[in-house]
């Protein structure tokens, strides 16, 4: 399978949010979570260091929605020239497919996909998804913080000209990885992610407010 050193020549250094460090935390995380399940560690492995390969970074907002079908489509391109089986090549394309939050077209149906689901959302989460949601805005660029409207507490829907800030993508996104957990594994890590950055939010949105 490939290892971390060809597969570091796949990701670039420009975009902090998905650049080899976050292939890396998913790929250490997934091998966890895999050995406490029992999952397939070479499917686990393999789809872990392709699921972000291809057209991840998000100044390229289109190319980014898709990003997990060209990176499917890439890692079957790398496995097949190492002699992979087709059926464990779709293996891996399943938990590349069906690694994302916004796209629930194609969930995860195996144990090693719900694994790669689960370790790429608890590095959203906790001190580390703290410093990727800001990193994030600032290469968008989005401001941090902005209240955010009635109509997006109640709907996710942004009224005309509001901002997406980091904390908006918090009450998206972030708030609720906790709960699309799969494994018991994997609930028990995002308890405590979970909690960090929530505190952090809270805390950021009282100082703003100079409450604290």
């Amino acid at each position: 399978m490939p290892d971390i050193e060809t597969a570091r020549a796949w990701y670039g250094a420009s975009d902090p949010v998905h650049d080899f460090d976050h292939i890396l935390r998913v790929y250490r995380m997934a091998e966890k979570i895999a050995l406490a399940e029992g999952a397939d560690l070479e499917i686990v492995r393999a789809a872990a260091l392709l699921h972000d390969a291809e057209g991840s970074d998000p100044a390229d907002k289109v190319r980014r929605a898709l990003h997990h079908y060209a990176s499917a489509e890439f890692a079957a391109e790398i496995l097949a020239a190492e002699g992979w089986d087709a059926k464990r090549i779709a293996a891996v394309q399943h938990c590349i497919r069906a690694h994302r939050f916004r796209d629930t077209s194609e969930p995860p149906q195996t144990l090693e996909a719900k694994i790669i689901f689960e370790a790429d959302k608890l590095d959203a989460i906790g001190a580390i998804g703290a410093a990727r949601v800001i990193s994030f805005s600032a290469r968008v660029p989005q401001p941090v913080y902005a209240p955010p409207s009635q109509q997006f507490i109640e709907t996710g829907n942004r009224e005309p000209d509001e901002p997406y800030t980091s904390y908006h993508e918090y009450l998206f996104k972030l708030s609720k990885i906790r709960e699309r957990m799969f494994t018991e594994t994997g609930r028990a890590l995002a308890i405590e992610r979970h909690r960090v950055l929530s505190d952090f939010f809270q805390c950021l949105v009282a100082e703003w407010n100079g409450e604290k």
